[in-house]
């Protein structure tokens, strides 16, 4: 009669973006023949047991099934998703077979998805699993081929390529490994962001969208069809400083989870679109299975909303939560889950249904109680928490054929000269900064707290709407290498803010 045998497989879970790590338990003993699965498995893994079958009997392993065998995917508690479990469970149900000591491995991170023939195909989320090996001192993972480039991104763990099922083997129960390859050069190219150089006339906008670049602020560009909101909100990456180490990682890291190719490390800052259908879980996150939306794969970089209006109104709302605490948090009777979501706004959008309200070279065909309806879809809260609001109006022909506009590099270099004197003063940009360093460092002198007095006055300014419009000023100040914010940056900050709606 067999044995009671237990051996344990390490493997990961995604839980969100982040990963958790996973002990595939894998238990034969006598008895009736019969293969449980435990530890809240979807259709998806349970339905593991038919691939491996077929997976060891192609490969030829003598896996004998005429017995009790149970599996249980601990922490129990947490609920396993997706196909990257067949290789930990196979390896597992060896180990307890005898065919790899068990010992091997307990230091051995195992992901990939079984084909019936034994082939290892890739999967989602790898990154986040190696770095979560690296985390807990676990110093080697075997994963499918196709995850070798992203996998290799994490430092410290030795990952090595294993294109089928006895490779695998072969590789976990080696006493003296070899050395892990290199992962292969990657033939993607990035492609270049666009160039400012590309925009002729526009000289506020070109202005609001490098203080926004400066100091990190949520931009709204209203203006009528063709007068080059998208182009201008499409070239804000290109002015930004690219991401540093630690946060390319973590971005790179967040479209792993997603679902993304990330073959190298995310040196250029995200760039979002996602159409005015969108629903709330596909901007936010969510779902059955929560997933991050597009403001959490917008980290670290822009989230841009063409036609904001024309999103729905609870869907912009959904917002309000992210710009203030920049993350999502996502409650489910099992638990919550809170995902990065630390991102710079930029919406586009008409003033009206028409798109010329307020253009002077073409008439509007709207009443101004349609034009009042149509502005009224965005709400004052999320309309409050838009630093700069500026109008783009229609570039004449005589601009159009002038002279090209400032290139990109020119303006990025200003931007880095800006954040520099951020990141001495306060170690984060001037849109994030507290309430009491933002009264330290944006106080403006008396000159300047007089117009903020006579303007919060006349416009009705929120508490929140002084100090946006303090944070501005102080970026204004930054651009010019002031040390203190003056009555000139106050007054061109009131300019960025604007007065779109009368709502302040």
């Amino acid at each position: 009669m067999l044995p009671f045998v237990l051996a344990t497989a390490l493997t990961a879970a995604l839980q969100g973006v982040e990963a958790r790590l996973v002990r595939v338990e894998a238990d034969t003993a006598p008895g009736f023949p019969k293969f449980t699965m435990l530890g809240l498995p979807d259709s998806c893994v349970k339905e593991s047991e038919g691939r491996i079958r077929a997976a060891l009997r192609n490969c030829g392993f003598g896996f004998k099934w005429d017995r009790r065998i149970t599996v249980n995917l601990a922490p129990a508690s947490v609920r396993k998703v997706g196909s990257s479990y067949d290789l930990a469970t196979a390896l597992g149900l060896l180990a307890a077979d005898g065919v790899v000591p068990a010992s091997a491995l307990s230091n051995v991170l195992l992901v990939g998805e079984l084909a019936l023939d034994g082939q290892l195909r890739s999967v989602s989320g790898v990154l986040p699993m190696v770095l979560m090996a690296q985390q807990r001192g676990i110093g080697v993972a075997l994963v499918p081929p196709g995850n070798l480039q992203e996998a290799s991104l994490a430092a410290g763990v030795a990952v090595y390529p294993v294109a089928t099922l006895p490779d695998a083997v072969e590789l976990a129960a080696a006493t003296d490994r070899p050395r892990p390859p290199s992962p292969p050069a990657s033939t993607n190219e990035e492609s270049h962001a666009p160039d400012m150089e590309d925009v002729r006339g526009q000289t506020l906008a070109r202005r609001a969208l490098e203080v926004a670049a400066a100091g990190g602020h949520n931009l709204l560009l209203v203006g009528p069809p063709g007068s080059g909101k998208t182009m201008l909100a499409r070239r804000l990456p290109g002015i930004l400083p690219p991401l540093t180490v630690e946060e390319a990682l973590q971005t790179t890291s967040l479209h792993s989870a997603w679902g993304a190719a990330t073959p190298r490390l995310m040196r250029k800052r995200p760039f979002r679109a996602p159409h005015h259908t969108a629903s709330d879980a596909a901007l936010v996150g969510g779902g059955r299975v929560p997933r991050p939306g597009e403001v959490s794969l917008a980290h670290n970089g822009v989230l841009f909303l063409d036609e904001l209006p024309e999103f729905r109104r609870h869907v912009l709302d959904a917002l309000r939560q992210p710009l203030e605490e920049h993350a999502v948090t996502i409650a489910r009777a099992e638990g919550r889950l809170e995902i990065p979501a630390r991102f710079q706004l930029v919406a586009a959008m008409n003033p009206c249904p028409c798109g010329h309200h307020g253009d002077a070279s073409r008439a509007c065909r709207c009443t101004p109680r349609q034009v009042q309806a149509y502005q009224n879809r965005i709400s004052g809260p999320l309309l409050d928490r838009i630093d700069i609001r500026v109008d783009v109006p229609a570039v004449p022909y005589s601009d159009m054929a002038g002279p090209s506009g400032e290139p990109s590099r020119a303006v990025a270099e200003r931007v880095e000269r800006a954040r520099q004197h951020q990141t001495r003063r306060a170690a984060t940009t001037n849109a994030r900064l507290s309430g009491l360093a933002l009264r330290a460092a944006a106080m403006p002198d008396a000159a300047g707290q007089a117009l903020l007095a006579s303007a919060a006055e006349r416009f009705s300014f929120t508490a929140r709407g002084c100090d946006r419009l303090l944070r501005v000023a102080r970026t204004l100040a930054d651009l010019a290498g002031a040390e203190g914010v003056e009555a000139s940056h106050v007054a061109e900050a009131l300019q960025l803010r604007g007065t779109f709606r009368g709502v302040s």
